[in-house]
């Protein structure tokens, strides 16, 4: 007799996600999104970017802005720099644009 199953993996494509390109600019005043700019997302934060401080307010702030999970939010590539790829599970990319109020252009 066999053990128990292992969880399987969710499916590729089962659950909608978005990546996006963020340009983090750090001990800003206030946080906020700063805007969108040749497809990439500027986002002010207070925090430093010292002790992963800033990544950790980046995910913090983005979850927030979203509505998810701060487990949805991970930063994928670029942890150590002002430039990030970040991956949002649970949001299609137009979704993303919009629960942050950045219009898409129509090019």
């Amino acid at each position: 007799m066999s053990g128990p199953r292992a969880p399987r993996p969710p499916r590729a494509g089962s659950e909608p996600s978005a990546t996006v390109t963020v340009r983090v600019q750090p001990r800003s005043s206030r946080d906020g999104v700063a805007g969108l700019s040749e497809g990439i997302l500027r986002v002010r934060l207070t925090a430093p970017p010292v002790e992963n401080r800033a990544n950790e307010a980046l995910v913090r702030f983005l979850a927030a802005a979203l509505g998810v999970p701060r487990g949805c939010v991970e930063i994928v590539a670029g942890d150590r720099g002002r430039n990030k790829i970040v991956r949002v599970r649970g949001i299609a990319p137009d979704e993303l644009h919009r629960r942050l109020g950045l219009e898409q252009s129509a090019d």
